[in-house]
């Protein structure tokens, strides 16, 4: 058995066990340059055995919605947790807000101000139970249909109670910005009621990882002059970049190897 061959079978035991692997931290591991994992990661993904993310790679694809929150959760960890402390900087005393489902939602109800009056209208439980602990947050829970891969609900319910809500800012998770389509997700009821979110926010702020841009998803949200704002990490290419200041979208990137940045036209 050779070196590549033993490096292999670490990375898919360790994805067996924890559902993902990062790039950085193999690298430590098996004492090898980062390249060479990468090399490793896109062998493997050609094998079907894995499916390569920004920063590492998951068992199960990343672009579908039928996963655990918990194992998504893993996926982009660090750049979600950034994402949401730079949106949480975003919120103002006594703003009421609307945030949407996913993960780095959640990431961003984890960053709020607890010392803020703030009322908080969202479609996930995670991020409502998140919240529902600081006395000075009022949360409303929309209804309608549990979804338990977002741990979020989609449906008429939840759709005909934002129709008498107006809003500051909504901060929206997707899975795919594309510039000629717009913002996507997987589910098309998720779709339509992120529609009506917009319709009832002043401001749309969307909070995603780099590797949402690029791809599309089955339903369509809206165009990206429906946007004013995206906080995303690092890995967003400078082509992406001059395409959302060319729209007027203001853009703010997070990550340890640059400063915080703002873009507008």
């Amino acid at each position: 058995m050779n070196k590549n061959t033993d490096r292999h079978k670490i990375i898919l035991q360790q994805l067996e066990d924890g559902g993902f692997v990062n790039v950085q931290e193999l690298g430590k591991q098996l004492n090898v340059s980062e390249v060479t994992i990468r090399k490793d990661l896109k062998l493997l993904e050609d094998k079907k055995l894995l499916f390569r993310t920004h920063g590492g790679a998951t068992k199960s694809n990343p672009y579908t919605n039928d996963r655990p929150v918990a194992e998504k959760e893993k996926l982009n960890a660090t750049e979600k947790q950034q994402i949401g402390i730079a949106a949480a900087a975003l919120i103002g005393h006594n703003d009421s807000i609307i945030i949407a489902s996913g993960t780095t939602m959640l990431a961003l109800a984890r960053s709020v101000n607890a010392g803020k009056h703030l009322t908080v209208i969202t479609s996930a439980l995670n991020v409502a139970i998140e919240l529902s602990h600081h006395p000075n947050i009022e949360v409303i829970q929309l209804g309608g249909q549990l979804r338990s891969s977002s741990s979020s609900v989609t449906g008429s319910y939840a759709e005909v109670m934002l129709q008498d809500m107006a809003c500051s800012m909504l901060f929206l998770g997707v899975d795919g910005i594309d510039p000629e389509i717009g913002l996507t997700t997987t589910n098309l009821m998720e779709a339509r009621l992120n529609q009506k979110m917009i319709e009832a926010a002043q401001t749309v702020v969307v909070l995603a990882d780099s590797t949402k841009f690029g791809k599309r998803g089955l339903g369509k949200i809206c165009p990206l002059d429906q946007v004013q704002h995206i906080i995303t990490d690092n890995g967003i290419s400078p082509a992406m970049l001059k395409v959302l200041q060319e729209k007027g979208i203001a853009v703010t990137v997070v990550g340890k190897e640059s400063q915080e940045s703002r873009i507008k036209s």
